[in-house]
């Protein structure tokens, strides 16, 4: 890679205040912290297993609920792989991923083709790590694919532990981002479309 795909997005509001920085071509290094313990271990599985650095500071109502800091890092963190991708010319668009953890099998597939568009298929019997509830893990991925503009689709094959359930699809989903944006040098730099833009 002649250029460094790179970004720091910054999102402040009432409710809270992020600050984060991503490197797509990276070796896997972060540092995280969201205020939600739990979220900042997917946060860490997420840039491990993607092999993206990412630095993450967020400040949010978390004496309320954790729903407004998840949701707002899936924001800034989409619109941050967005900007670093810039026109997407070279990259390979597509990538999808199978991640199994002990009992759970997790599939996720995306592609990154300008559109938003996400489908979770994720039914857990048990919803809850201590206080973190499984439903917070589709308000980031829709908030990631709002932001990026991507297709994603999420499916739990099968699982029960929850955290198990939860680090399946943060792993599948690293691994299927890391696959469509590799850059594909027999492209030359073309634009994977035939419609000449994504």
């Amino acid at each position: 890679m002649s250029q460094i795909r790179t970004a720091t997005v910054t999102r402040k509001t009432a409710e809270t205040d992020i600050a984060l920085t991503l490197t797509v071509d990276g070796k896997g290094t972060s540092k995280i912290d969201t205020g939600v313990p739990f979220f900042d271990h997917m946060l860490t599985l997420f840039a491990k297993h993607g092999l993206f650095d990412l630095e993450i500071k967020a400040v949010g109502d978390v004496a309320v609920d954790y729903h407004h800091t998840v949701e707002d890092v899936g924001i800034v963190l989409g619109e941050a792989f967005r900007q670093a991708l810039g026109d997407k010319r070279g990259i390979v668009r597509y990538g999808f991923f199978l991640v199994p953890m002990d009992e759970s099998l997790a599939r996720v597939v995306v592609d990154l083709s300008g559109r938003a568009c996400l489908v979770y298929d994720v039914e857990s019997p048990t919803m809850y790590v201590r206080d973190f509830n499984l439903i917070l893990v589709k308000e980031f991925c829709r908030a990631f694919s709002n932001a990026l503009a991507c297709n994603l689709h999420v499916k739990l094959e099968y699982g029960e532990e929850p955290h198990h359930v939860a680090e399946a699809i943060f792993k599948a989903l690293a691994r299927a981002l890391d696959a469509a944006t590799l850059v594909d040098e027999r492209t030359a730099g073309a634009l994977p479309s035939t419609e000449g833009k994504l």
